[in-house]
């Protein structure tokens, strides 16, 4: 027997009232050097649920930055040896669930103050009825940066929608540094 609940009718009737919008255009993605950056894999992350294979990616350098950066400071120990590499890639969709701020959130039942923690379960019900739908992705509020997030359905993409167009590597050191001298 699955552990999976039954989808929320009432959210895929929202979510069903979206036509979704095509996407063109550069996105920003961070990765471990050894791993491939247009590889998706089932997170279990914001948008997620952890059953089907996604690809998150900002549509800011400093978004995707910003993102893992987050992530990385929740350990314990922030790893020193850890290679990371920023990468810009080209995409295009054809079908993707536009979320244009915080206010159409709420409007999903996501709740204000928990969109910045690592609660993700109403997310995450979003991101599995979107995939339901057939939606080919997310573009939704980073959590992390003053920029939109592009979550990818792999399943739902072919390979020539996507394409490395550039890679640099990341000094975490510097990033920190250099966001020290923002505030």
């Amino acid at each position: 027997m699955s552990d999976r609940r039954a989808r929320d009718l009432e959210l895929l009737d929202l979510i069903d009232g979206h036509q979704g919008i095509p996407f063109e255009g550069d996105v920003w993605r961070i990765v471990r050097e050894e791993r491939d950056v247009l590889q998706g894999y089932p997170a279990g992350a914001r948008w997620d649920p952890g059953t089907f294979d996604v690809l998150y990616t900002a549509l800011e350098r400093e978004g995707a930055l910003a993102e893992i950066h987050f992530h990385l400071s929740q350990q314990p120990v922030f790893p020193s040896r850890l290679r990371s590499v920023l990468h810009r890639l080209t995409v295009r969709t054809t079908r993707t669930l536009k979320i244009a701020d915080l206010d159409a959130l709420v409007g999903l039942g996501v709740s204000r103050e928990s969109y910045s923690s690592l609660s993700y379960d109403r997310c995450q019900e979003i991101g599995d009825a979107a995939q339901f739908l057939g939606f080919d992705g997310i573009l939704a509020p980073s959590a992390r940066w003053p920029c939109h997030n592009l979550v990818l359905f792999m399943d739902r993409l072919d390979p020539d929608d996507l394409r490395l167009v550039e890679s640099e590597p990341v000094d975490w050191q510097e990033w920190r540094e250099s966001q020290r001298k923002r505030s």
